[in-house]
């Protein structure tokens, strides 16, 4: 049985007490970055703004028009898919890592002192 022990050190603890449970009703701590349904729009949003990947999307995006194709169309997006889905599982395990530890943390035992 592992303790975690809270020192609230707020003068207007009691006083801000309604206002503040309206805005942290849950008190749980939340440190993961995405959701079931925010993971892929928002993990490629942020992939594609690193410089590298968006190089490589803008090949991808020339080579379709049939003017400038240089490689096939397939062997140009290859670089791309393969950086992205190592990036985006990455970014899961890591989540996922994240959302574990805050599930102990946030069923942990506390003590809480009161001045």
């Amino acid at each position: 049985n592992k303790w975690r022990t809270v020192f609230p050190d707020n003068g207007r603890q009691w006083k801000d007490w309604k206002q503040a449970s309206t805005f942290y009703s849950g008190n749980k701590i939340q440190s993961t970055k995405y959701t079931w349904l925010t993971f892929l729009p928002q993990n490629l949003f942020e992939q594609l703004h690193r410089l590298g990947n968006l190089y490589f999307f803008f090949l991808a995006v020339l080579n379709w028009f049939p003017q400038v194709e240089v490689f096939h169309r397939e062997i140009t997006m290859l670089p791309l898919i393969v950086v992205l889905l190592a990036s985006m599982i990455k970014d899961a395990v890591e989540d996922y890592r994240k959302y574990r530890f805050d599930k102990t943390i946030n069923f942990s035992k506390t003590r809480v002192y009161d001045k």
